[in-house]
């Protein structure tokens, strides 16, 4: 880390991290990038930052606690792999942040709480009043009681309205790849990183390819809509890669990384 100072800028920012980037592909949970992401999130906290990290994972650690192996799931056997997987990275994340001292609140919903303006409202007050506590929120969709009617799709799209329930200032997406591409980088070597969206157009959706890794249920696709979602409440959105989550204290400290997509009506 530089001897730099955290930007001004964004005071409240929100986080999200992938399956992928969580897990190995064992799919058991990667403990040394969940300790960095920790140890940066706290650093952050300390700087005076506000941060709410929205985590996936859940299905993969309870597959993982269970001694199962990655397959295909019924409907019913990921909701139940979630109710165990949430204990076990909750548990590791009180305790990591602990070491920090810094005390988390786990915050589950569904998207009826969006859908609804009074549960709307309960929502933002319970952020509100954690960050004002101090507390780190950790926030993930209850996959254990949710169904087609009232799922989010995706964490990626999760993040989006928790990052407007929040009133963030920034939202974070730490994903398995540098940002957005104007092909799949996977496939084509030329492929270019685009590093600056100002609007997310049928030119900028084009870039996106298909669905994600085996252990997530996101691709580009389900980030773009997500940062469609953000940027519409005026919350600008970045992709990063989240394979070394000190990424964050360059992007904190104003250094230019991964795809920026510009809030509405912001100056380019």
């Amino acid at each position: 880390m530089t001897n730099m100072e955290y930007s001004v800028k964004h005071k409240r920012i929100v986080v999200k991290i992938g399956t992928s980037t969580l897990t190995y592909a064992t799919g058991k949970l990667n403990i040394r990038r969940i300790e960095t992401l920790v140890r940066v999130l706290s650093d952050m906290r300390n700087a005076g930052l506000e941060v709410v990290l929205v985590s996936s994972g859940a299905v993969s650690a309870g597959t993982s606690r269970l001694g199962l192996e990655i397959t295909k799931r019924t409907v019913e056997e990921k909701q139940a792999l979630a109710a165990v997987g949430q204990c076990e990275i909750m548990r590791l994340y009180e305790r990591l942040f602990a070491t920090y001292g810094h005390t988390v609140g786990q915050i589950l919903i569904t998207k009826d709480v969006v859908d609804n303006e009074s549960r709307f409202a309960l929502a933002k007050s319970t952020f509100a009043q954690l960050i004002g506590f101090g507390c780190i929120p950790i926030v993930n969709e209850n996959d254990s009681v949710s169904f087609e009617g009232i799922k989010f799709g995706g964490n990626d799209t999760l993040s989006a309205y928790v990052a407007i329930i929040c009133e963030a200032d920034l939202l974070i997406n730490l994903s398995d790849i540098d940002g957005l591409y104007d092909s799949d980088p996977r496939k084509n070597k030329n492929a270019r990183l685009i590093e600056h969206v100002a609007e997310i157009d049928d030119s900028i959706l084009a870039c996106a390819g298909g669905v994600g890794s085996d252990r997530g249920t996101g691709g580009m696709l389900t980030k773009l809509k997500a940062a469609q979602i953000a940027t519409a409440a005026g919350i600008p959105m970045q992709i990063l890669n989240g394979r070394d989550p000190r990424v964050l204290h360059r992007v904190i400290e104003g250094e230019h990384v991964g795809t920026y997509f510009a809030a509405k009506g912001e100056n380019a």
